[in-house]
């Protein structure tokens, strides 16, 4: 995605754009996540900044293109203790709450702005700002959108292998493209040619795991989470969030993969729910049962009601920096060519307004 929107704004701005896509389609994290543009948890500062405006890129983009599927449909955190509620509350008392749309609601007014939340939670933190789009299908709308452009060119199943000159790359295929800029974004590839042109690229990969049911027969019409993601979140840091990884322990499955919350409907009426952080390697190839079984224990308390079959299953990698307060390592690593990665579990969401702050620096 965060390619993409880069071809994106470069045609926007009147540009020749060649984007070359290593596979047929894109298969990483750009798909396997939730589709959220995340506004309520990013740290205050820069991070908060990059998401609003990414926020209001991607509702001007789903405007032009309705197949993205974006939403305005806000998130509620969903809180059962007073430990929880008073990091809610802290959060309120933030000098950018009123930018994220923060209100901290009831529980009878969390269910009647999303009537599917018929169990067991005390209040809720609203975030007017979130959104959300469909992530199996918005790299593909948008690319139906450049290709109406006689200056974009797709090149799929082409891999770059070297850098040949300034601003010029030669792909697997021997065929070499030149251009005035060159902007490698490598999601969460980080060896062959990206350790050659960036060794000591301050970098890591994250894997996580995901799950979708059957439709949920009924809307849900917010995004949802729970109290575990005020622990993994920067914007909730406070000594109320002290106090409560100091008295009240996460159950110790969520405790030991590291997990949160977070559930979006998807355009089919099934529910997109995870997930787990792993971050020593080598990683697992495969997936674990524990974290899924505590996701749905979770879910069906709030929901008051079974989940839907589980339809599918999966375990994602993105690239994140090691210094997880920058947004996305941005660096010149050849004449004219730029390497662009490490957004974290941010890039869907701020993938526009990264792209963006791309063309501005560069001078599109």
């Amino acid at each position: 995605m965060v390619g993409t929107m880069h071809a994106w704004h470069a045609v926007e701005r009147g540009h020749e754009v060649v984007q070359i896509e290593r596979e047929s389609e894109a298969r990483g994290a750009s798909l396997r996540n939730f589709g959220q543009i995340w506004v309520s948890g990013r740290a205050g500062g820069e991070e908060l900044e990059t998401a609003l405006r990414a926020r209001e890129l991607w509702e001007g983009i789903g405007a032009r293109v309705p197949g993205l599927g974006f939403r305005a449909n806000g998130s509620l955190t969903l809180v059962r203790t007073e430990r929880e509620r008073a990091v809610a509350e802290a959060a309120l008392a933030r000098p950018d709450a009123a930018a994220r749309g923060y209100k901290l609601l009831a529980a009878d007014e969390a269910r009647a702005l999303n009537p599917a939340l018929r169990g067991d939670f005390a209040a809720a933190l609203w975030c007017e700002r979130d959104a959300a789009v469909e992530p199996r299908t918005a790299q593909l709308r948008l690319r139906e959108e450049l290709r109406k452009s006689p200056r974009y060119t797709f090149l799929p199943g082409r891999e770059v292998r070297d850098v040949v000159g300034p601003a010029s790359v030669r792909d697997d295929h021997g065929d070499v493209h030149t251009g005035d800029a060159v902007v490698l974004c490598t999601g969460a590839w980080l060896g062959g040619l990206v350790r050659e042109l960036a060794p000591e690229l301050p970098v890591r990969r994250v894997r996580l795991q995901m799950m979708q049911t059957d439709p949920l027969g009924e809307p849900l019409t917010t995004s949802v989470a729970d109290a575990d993601s005020f622990r993994y979140y920067p914007a909730y840091r406070s000594p109320e969030l002290d106090a409560l990884n100091a008295g009240q322990a996460q159950p110790a499955t969520a405790a030991a993969h590291k997990m949160q919350l977070l559930m979006v409907q998807r355009a089919d009426g099934g529910l997109t729910i995870g997930d787990t952080h792993e971050y020593e390697h080598p990683f697992a190839f495969d997936t674990v049962e524990d974290p899924y079984d505590h996701l749905t224990e979770v879910v069906e308390g709030f929901l008051g009601r079974p989940l839907p079959k589980v339809r599918r299953r999966w375990a994602g990698v993105y690239a994140q920096c090691v210094d997880t307060s920058r947004v996305v390592h941005r660096e010149r690593v050849r004449d004219g060519v730029w390497l662009v990665t490490g957004p974290g579990g941010r890039g869907m969401t701020c993938s526009p307004a990264i792209a963006e702050q791309t063309a501005n620096e560069l001078g599109w």
